[in-house]
Protein backbone atom coordinates (compact mmCIF):
# COMPACT_ATOMS: atom_id res chain seq x y z
CA UNK A 1 0.00 0.00 0.00
CA UNK A 2 3.20 2.25 0.75
CA UNK A 3 4.82 1.65 -2.72
CA UNK A 4 0.96 2.49 -4.03
CA UNK A 5 0.25 5.21 -2.34
CA UNK A 6 4.15 6.43 -3.28
CA UNK A 7 3.39 5.97 -7.18
CA UNK A 8 0.40 8.01 -7.05
CA UNK A 9 1.97 10.89 -5.69
CA UNK A 10 5.05 10.43 -8.02
CA UNK A 11 3.13 10.58 -10.87
CA UNK A 12 0.77 13.43 -9.76
CA UNK A 13 3.50 15.76 -8.92
CA UNK A 14 6.22 14.80 -11.89
CA UNK A 15 1.91 15.37 -13.76
CA UNK A 16 1.44 18.84 -11.99
CA UNK A 17 5.43 19.70 -12.45
CA UNK A 18 4.87 19.79 -16.56
CA UNK A 19 1.32 21.20 -16.04
CA UNK A 20 2.98 24.27 -14.16
CA UNK A 21 5.92 24.54 -17.10
CA UNK A 22 3.47 24.41 -19.90
CA UNK A 23 1.24 27.16 -18.38
CA UNK A 24 4.51 29.37 -18.24
CA UNK A 25 5.71 28.32 -21.53
CA UNK A 26 3.72 25.96 -23.61
CA UNK A 27 5.34 23.06 -25.49
CA UNK A 28 5.08 23.53 -28.78
CA UNK A 29 4.31 21.00 -31.63
CA UNK A 30 6.12 18.64 -33.16
CA UNK A 31 6.98 19.21 -36.80
CA UNK A 32 5.37 15.86 -38.24
CA UNK A 33 1.83 14.10 -36.71
CA UNK A 34 3.28 10.10 -36.32
CA UNK A 35 0.46 7.76 -35.71
CA UNK A 36 2.69 5.04 -34.46
CA UNK A 37 4.17 7.67 -31.89
CA UNK A 38 1.06 9.01 -31.03
CA UNK A 39 -0.29 5.18 -30.42
CA UNK A 40 2.45 4.11 -28.59
CA UNK A 41 2.20 6.90 -26.26
CA UNK A 42 -1.66 6.50 -25.59
CA UNK A 43 -0.70 2.55 -24.59
CA UNK A 44 1.64 3.62 -22.56
CA UNK A 45 -0.69 6.26 -20.88
CA UNK A 46 -3.50 3.37 -20.79
CA UNK A 47 -1.42 1.27 -18.87
CA UNK A 48 0.11 3.97 -16.50
CA UNK A 49 -3.81 4.87 -15.88
CA UNK A 50 -4.57 1.36 -15.07
CA UNK A 51 -2.09 1.15 -12.04
CA UNK A 52 -2.74 4.76 -11.00
CA UNK A 53 -6.34 4.16 -11.23
CA UNK A 54 -5.37 0.18 -8.79
CA UNK A 55 -2.99 2.52 -6.62
CA UNK A 56 -5.28 5.77 -6.26
CA UNK A 57 -8.58 3.84 -5.38
CA UNK A 58 -6.00 1.90 -2.65
CA UNK A 59 -4.71 4.66 -1.11
CA UNK A 60 -8.17 6.16 -0.34
CA UNK A 61 -9.84 2.43 1.00
CA UNK A 62 -6.99 1.53 3.09
CA UNK A 63 -5.65 5.34 4.06
CA UNK A 64 -7.63 8.15 3.78
CA UNK A 65 -10.95 6.13 4.02
CA UNK A 66 -11.55 6.05 8.15
CA UNK A 67 -9.73 9.19 8.71
CA UNK A 68 -12.22 10.87 6.54
CA UNK A 69 -15.07 8.62 7.47
CA UNK A 70 -14.35 9.85 11.67
CA UNK A 71 -13.61 13.39 10.43
CA UNK A 72 -17.57 13.73 8.79
CA UNK A 73 -19.51 12.22 12.17
CA UNK A 74 -20.64 15.25 13.72
CA UNK A 75 -22.73 15.92 10.17
CA UNK A 76 -26.34 14.61 10.11
CA UNK A 77 -26.65 11.04 9.18
CA UNK A 78 -28.38 11.31 5.80
CA UNK A 79 -25.07 14.03 4.52
CA UNK A 80 -22.57 11.89 5.77
CA UNK A 81 -22.16 9.55 2.67
CA UNK A 82 -22.84 11.78 0.33
CA UNK A 83 -20.42 14.09 2.22
CA UNK A 84 -17.96 11.23 2.05
CA UNK A 85 -17.71 10.70 -1.98
CA UNK A 86 -18.15 14.23 -2.43
CA UNK A 87 -15.09 14.28 -0.47
CA UNK A 88 -13.48 11.61 -2.36
CA UNK A 89 -13.75 13.17 -5.74
CA UNK A 90 -12.52 16.80 -4.54
CA UNK A 91 -9.37 14.81 -3.72
CA UNK A 92 -8.97 12.82 -6.76
CA UNK A 93 -9.69 15.99 -9.19
CA UNK A 94 -7.14 18.00 -7.31
CA UNK A 95 -4.57 15.48 -7.18
CA UNK A 96 -5.20 14.49 -10.77
CA UNK A 97 -5.22 18.07 -12.38
CA UNK A 98 -2.01 18.24 -13.60
CA UNK A 99 -2.51 14.30 -15.25
CA UNK A 100 -5.74 15.51 -16.77
CA UNK A 101 -3.79 18.90 -18.34
CA UNK A 102 -0.69 16.80 -19.33
CA UNK A 103 -2.52 14.02 -20.81
CA UNK A 104 -5.99 15.31 -22.05
CA UNK A 105 -4.71 18.62 -23.37
CA UNK A 106 -0.96 19.04 -23.78
CA UNK A 107 -0.19 15.60 -25.25
CA UNK A 108 -3.08 16.37 -28.14
CA UNK A 109 -2.18 19.52 -28.84
CA UNK A 110 2.03 18.58 -29.35
CA UNK A 111 0.50 15.94 -31.53
CA UNK A 112 -1.99 18.43 -33.47
CA UNK A 113 -4.53 16.88 -32.25
CA UNK A 114 -6.13 19.83 -30.50
CA UNK A 115 -6.03 23.74 -30.56
CA UNK A 116 -8.10 24.22 -27.25
CA UNK A 117 -6.66 26.80 -25.01
CA UNK A 118 -6.20 26.31 -21.56
CA UNK A 119 -8.98 28.18 -20.30
CA UNK A 120 -11.61 26.23 -22.61
CA UNK A 121 -9.75 23.03 -21.39
CA UNK A 122 -10.57 24.43 -17.92
CA UNK A 123 -14.24 25.28 -18.11
CA UNK A 124 -15.18 22.12 -19.62
CA UNK A 125 -13.02 20.31 -17.11
CA UNK A 126 -15.46 22.42 -14.42
CA UNK A 127 -18.35 21.32 -16.11
CA UNK A 128 -17.78 17.93 -16.11
CA UNK A 129 -16.89 17.85 -12.67
CA UNK A 130 -20.14 19.29 -11.68
CA UNK A 131 -21.68 16.52 -13.55
CA UNK A 132 -19.33 14.20 -11.73
CA UNK A 133 -20.67 15.71 -8.32
CA UNK A 134 -24.06 15.49 -9.21
CA UNK A 135 -24.37 12.05 -10.21
CA UNK A 136 -21.94 11.10 -7.15
CA UNK A 137 -24.67 12.51 -4.55
CA UNK A 138 -27.59 10.91 -6.62
CA UNK A 139 -26.05 7.41 -6.82
CA UNK A 140 -24.67 7.93 -3.12
CA UNK A 141 -27.83 8.63 -1.54
CA UNK A 142 -29.47 5.59 -3.75
CA UNK A 143 -27.33 3.48 -2.30
CA UNK A 144 -26.72 4.01 1.06
CA UNK A 145 -30.59 3.51 0.74
CA UNK A 146 -30.33 0.61 -0.58
CA UNK A 147 -27.58 -0.74 2.00
CA UNK A 148 -29.30 0.88 5.24
CA UNK A 149 -33.12 -0.90 4.86
CA UNK A 150 -31.73 -4.11 2.58
CA UNK A 151 -28.16 -4.95 4.04
CA UNK A 152 -28.30 -8.45 2.68
CA UNK A 153 -30.21 -7.56 -0.54
CA UNK A 154 -28.80 -4.57 -1.43
CA UNK A 155 -26.96 -6.00 -4.28
CA UNK A 156 -29.87 -7.19 -5.78
CA UNK A 157 -31.69 -3.92 -5.76
CA UNK A 158 -28.62 -2.26 -7.30
CA UNK A 159 -28.48 -4.74 -9.92
CA UNK A 160 -31.95 -5.16 -10.60
CA UNK A 161 -31.92 -0.77 -10.86
CA UNK A 162 -29.08 -0.51 -13.04
CA UNK A 163 -31.14 -0.81 -16.48
CA UNK A 164 -33.26 1.59 -15.62
CA UNK A 165 -30.52 4.17 -14.86
CA UNK A 166 -28.53 3.39 -17.78
CA UNK A 167 -31.95 3.91 -19.72
CA UNK A 168 -32.52 7.22 -18.08
CA UNK A 169 -28.92 8.48 -18.92
CA UNK A 170 -29.39 7.10 -22.64
CA UNK A 171 -32.12 10.03 -22.62
CA UNK A 172 -30.66 12.60 -20.54
CA UNK A 173 -26.93 12.91 -21.92
CA UNK A 174 -27.89 13.96 -25.41
CA UNK A 175 -30.75 16.02 -24.37
CA UNK A 176 -29.17 18.31 -21.45
CA UNK A 177 -25.63 17.01 -20.70
CA UNK A 178 -23.65 17.05 -24.20
CA UNK A 179 -24.99 20.71 -25.35
CA UNK A 180 -23.39 21.70 -22.24
CA UNK A 181 -19.71 21.08 -23.96
CA UNK A 182 -21.23 22.05 -27.61
CA UNK A 183 -23.55 24.05 -29.55
CA UNK A 184 -25.72 20.89 -31.56
CA UNK A 185 -27.16 22.65 -34.82
CA UNK A 186 -29.70 21.94 -37.27
CA UNK A 187 -27.77 20.58 -40.31
CA UNK A 188 -29.25 22.06 -43.63
CA UNK A 189 -28.84 21.18 -47.67
CA UNK A 190 -28.31 18.24 -49.68
CA UNK A 191 -26.29 15.94 -47.36
CA UNK A 192 -29.21 16.58 -44.37
CA UNK A 193 -31.90 15.46 -47.04
CA UNK A 194 -29.68 12.43 -48.13
CA UNK A 195 -28.99 11.62 -44.40
CA UNK A 196 -32.53 11.73 -43.54
CA UNK A 197 -33.83 9.57 -46.60
CA UNK A 198 -31.26 7.27 -45.73
CA UNK A 199 -32.54 6.80 -41.77
CA UNK A 200 -36.10 6.87 -43.24
CA UNK A 201 -35.27 3.36 -44.72
CA UNK A 202 -34.93 2.49 -41.00
CA UNK A 203 -37.67 3.77 -39.32
CA UNK A 204 -35.76 6.86 -38.09
CA UNK A 205 -36.57 9.86 -40.48
CA UNK A 206 -38.08 11.98 -38.36
CA UNK A 207 -34.84 12.46 -36.14
CA UNK A 208 -33.05 15.27 -35.45
CA UNK A 209 -30.20 15.68 -37.69
CA UNK A 210 -27.05 17.90 -36.15
CA UNK A 211 -23.92 19.25 -36.35
CA UNK A 212 -22.06 20.27 -33.87
CA UNK A 213 -18.81 21.91 -32.91
CA UNK A 214 -15.74 19.13 -31.68
CA UNK A 215 -13.50 21.08 -33.64
CA UNK A 216 -13.23 23.28 -30.33
CA UNK A 217 -12.41 20.55 -28.30
CA UNK A 218 -9.99 18.29 -30.92
CA UNK A 219 -9.51 17.74 -34.84
CA UNK A 220 -10.58 14.09 -34.37
CA UNK A 221 -13.67 13.40 -36.55
CA UNK A 222 -16.64 11.52 -35.27
CA UNK A 223 -20.60 10.92 -35.41
CA UNK A 224 -23.04 8.96 -33.47
CA UNK A 225 -26.74 8.33 -33.38
CA UNK A 226 -28.19 8.80 -29.82
CA UNK A 227 -31.11 8.72 -27.79
CA UNK A 228 -34.61 6.26 -27.34
CA UNK A 229 -38.15 6.76 -26.83
CA UNK A 230 -38.42 9.69 -28.76
CA UNK A 231 -35.19 11.33 -28.19
CA UNK A 232 -33.30 9.74 -31.34
CA UNK A 233 -30.20 12.28 -32.71
CA UNK A 234 -28.13 11.45 -35.79
CA UNK A 235 -24.77 14.19 -34.67
CA UNK A 236 -22.26 14.85 -37.19
CA UNK A 237 -18.78 16.79 -36.08
CA UNK A 238 -18.04 19.72 -38.01
CA UNK A 239 -14.62 17.81 -38.58
CA UNK A 240 -16.44 15.12 -39.89
CA UNK A 241 -18.74 17.32 -42.27
CA UNK A 242 -15.41 19.56 -43.40
CA UNK A 243 -13.06 16.81 -44.45
CA UNK A 244 -14.69 14.07 -45.23
CA UNK A 245 -16.89 13.88 -48.78
CA UNK A 246 -20.75 13.07 -49.00
CA UNK A 247 -20.59 9.37 -49.95
CA UNK A 248 -17.85 8.49 -46.65
CA UNK A 249 -20.09 10.59 -44.44
CA UNK A 250 -23.01 8.66 -45.30
CA UNK A 251 -21.22 5.25 -44.90
CA UNK A 252 -20.00 6.72 -41.38
CA UNK A 253 -24.07 7.57 -40.56
CA UNK A 254 -24.88 4.60 -41.83
CA UNK A 255 -22.61 2.82 -39.89
CA UNK A 256 -24.27 4.32 -36.70
CA UNK A 257 -27.76 3.76 -38.05
CA UNK A 258 -27.13 0.24 -37.77
CA UNK A 259 -26.44 0.81 -33.87
CA UNK A 260 -29.92 1.78 -33.61
CA UNK A 261 -31.42 -0.30 -35.76
CA UNK A 262 -29.72 -3.20 -34.76
CA UNK A 263 -31.38 -1.94 -30.73
CA UNK A 264 -27.04 -2.02 -30.29
CA UNK A 265 -28.33 0.64 -27.30
CA UNK A 266 -30.38 -1.77 -25.40
CA UNK A 267 -27.94 -4.58 -26.32
CA UNK A 268 -25.21 -2.29 -24.41
CA UNK A 269 -27.59 -1.49 -21.46
CA UNK A 270 -27.92 -5.69 -21.31
CA UNK A 271 -24.23 -5.92 -21.29
CA UNK A 272 -23.66 -3.26 -19.04
CA UNK A 273 -26.02 -4.52 -16.55
CA UNK A 274 -23.94 -7.75 -16.48
CA UNK A 275 -20.97 -6.00 -15.91
CA UNK A 276 -22.28 -4.33 -13.36
CA UNK A 277 -23.75 -7.39 -11.54
CA UNK A 278 -20.67 -9.14 -12.02
CA UNK A 279 -18.86 -6.21 -10.29
CA UNK A 280 -21.05 -5.78 -7.41
CA UNK A 281 -21.23 -9.54 -6.59
CA UNK A 282 -17.56 -10.23 -7.12
CA UNK A 283 -16.64 -6.78 -4.79
CA UNK A 284 -18.80 -7.83 -2.24
CA UNK A 285 -18.11 -11.23 -2.06
CA UNK A 286 -13.76 -9.64 -1.97
CA UNK A 287 -15.08 -7.28 0.60
CA UNK A 288 -16.57 -10.01 3.04
CA UNK A 289 -13.59 -12.26 2.67
CA UNK A 290 -10.84 -9.95 3.17
CA UNK A 291 -12.98 -7.92 6.19
CA UNK A 292 -14.96 -10.09 7.39
CA UNK A 293 -17.54 -7.63 7.36
CA UNK A 294 -20.58 -6.42 5.03
CA UNK A 295 -21.20 -2.74 3.83
CA UNK A 296 -21.49 -1.12 7.19
CA UNK A 297 -19.63 2.48 6.81
CA UNK A 298 -18.35 4.65 4.66
CA UNK A 299 -15.06 3.41 4.77
CA UNK A 300 -16.24 0.12 4.02
CA UNK A 301 -17.95 1.52 1.18
CA UNK A 302 -14.34 2.68 -0.28
CA UNK A 303 -12.90 -0.77 0.30
CA UNK A 304 -15.83 -2.06 -1.61
CA UNK A 305 -15.35 0.33 -4.77
CA UNK A 306 -10.97 -0.65 -4.43
CA UNK A 307 -12.18 -4.63 -5.28
CA UNK A 308 -15.16 -3.07 -7.86
CA UNK A 309 -12.29 -1.64 -9.60
CA UNK A 310 -10.53 -4.88 -9.84
CA UNK A 311 -13.22 -6.89 -10.66
CA UNK A 312 -13.74 -4.46 -13.94
CA UNK A 313 -10.04 -4.48 -14.56
CA UNK A 314 -10.66 -8.31 -14.85
CA UNK A 315 -13.99 -7.70 -17.07
CA UNK A 316 -12.36 -5.17 -19.23
CA UNK A 317 -11.55 -7.31 -22.04
CA UNK A 318 -14.78 -9.45 -22.00
CA UNK A 319 -16.89 -6.20 -22.65
CA UNK A 320 -14.33 -4.80 -25.29
CA UNK A 321 -14.62 -7.81 -27.02
CA UNK A 322 -18.09 -7.49 -27.05
CA UNK A 323 -18.28 -3.75 -28.65
CA UNK A 324 -15.84 -5.09 -30.93
CA UNK A 325 -18.32 -7.33 -32.29
CA UNK A 326 -21.24 -5.24 -32.24
CA UNK A 327 -19.31 -2.49 -34.08
CA UNK A 328 -18.06 -5.55 -36.73
CA UNK A 329 -21.97 -6.28 -37.20
CA UNK A 330 -22.24 -1.97 -37.58
CA UNK A 331 -19.77 -2.13 -40.42
CA UNK A 332 -21.81 -4.81 -42.43
CA UNK A 333 -24.97 -2.88 -41.85
CA UNK A 334 -23.42 0.03 -43.28
CA UNK A 335 -22.32 -2.13 -46.30
CA UNK A 336 -25.35 -3.09 -47.15
CA UNK A 337 -27.40 -0.04 -46.21
CA UNK A 338 -24.95 1.98 -48.76
CA UNK A 339 -24.49 -1.15 -51.41
CA UNK A 340 -21.19 1.36 -51.52
CA UNK A 341 -18.24 -0.59 -49.35
CA UNK A 342 -15.60 1.32 -51.21
CA UNK A 343 -16.90 4.49 -49.39
CA UNK A 344 -16.26 2.68 -46.18
CA UNK A 345 -12.96 1.86 -47.10
CA UNK A 346 -12.16 5.82 -48.12
CA UNK A 347 -13.85 6.51 -44.60
CA UNK A 348 -11.67 4.64 -42.61
CA UNK A 349 -8.31 5.77 -44.43
CA UNK A 350 -9.53 8.94 -43.90
CA UNK A 351 -10.45 8.65 -40.15
CA UNK A 352 -7.11 6.66 -39.62
CA UNK A 353 -5.06 9.71 -40.91
CA UNK A 354 -7.73 12.39 -39.31
CA UNK A 355 -7.89 11.01 -35.76
CA UNK A 356 -4.11 9.92 -36.06
CA UNK A 357 -5.14 6.26 -35.29
CA UNK A 358 -3.02 2.93 -35.95
CA UNK A 359 -4.41 1.45 -38.48
CA UNK A 360 -2.92 -2.30 -37.00
CA UNK A 361 -2.16 -1.71 -33.70
CA UNK A 362 -0.41 -4.78 -31.35
CA UNK A 363 -3.09 -7.53 -31.18
CA UNK A 364 -2.45 -7.25 -26.79
CA UNK A 365 -3.80 -3.64 -26.69
CA UNK A 366 -6.47 -4.22 -29.12
CA UNK A 367 -7.60 -7.15 -26.44
CA UNK A 368 -7.07 -5.10 -23.53
CA UNK A 369 -8.20 -1.89 -24.55
CA UNK A 370 -9.91 -1.51 -28.04
CA UNK A 371 -13.83 -1.26 -27.87
CA UNK A 372 -13.46 -0.74 -31.93
CA UNK A 373 -11.80 -3.19 -34.06
CA UNK A 374 -8.35 -2.06 -35.63
CA UNK A 375 -8.64 -0.15 -38.67
CA UNK A 376 -6.80 -2.01 -40.77
CA UNK A 377 -9.11 -5.45 -39.80
CA UNK A 378 -12.34 -3.36 -41.00
CA UNK A 379 -10.47 -1.99 -43.73
CA UNK A 380 -10.18 -5.56 -45.14
CA UNK A 381 -13.41 -6.87 -44.64
CA UNK A 382 -14.53 -4.42 -46.87
CA UNK A 383 -12.10 -4.75 -49.38
CA UNK A 384 -13.40 -8.26 -49.42
CA UNK A 385 -17.06 -7.12 -49.79
CA UNK A 386 -16.15 -5.09 -52.48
Amino acid sequence: MGAAAGFVTAYATVRAAQAFGDLRAPYPPFAQRNPLQYGRARRKLAVAGLARGIGSAATFAFFVADPLERALRPLPRALRVPAFALAALTLDTLRDAGVAYVEDLVLERVYGMSHQSAREWAIDQAKATAIAALVTVVLTVLADAAITRAPRRWPWLAIASTPVLLALATVIAPTFVLPLFNRYEPLTGELEERIRALAARYGVGDAAILRFDMSRQTAKANAFVTGVLGTERIALADTLIDTFSADEILFVVAHELGHYVRRDTWRGIAVATVAVALMILGADALLRRTTGRDVDSAGQGARLAFYAQLVTLVLGPLTNAVSREIERRADRFAVAATNDAGAGVRAFRRLGEQNLAEFDPPRWAELLFASHPSLASRIRVLEASA
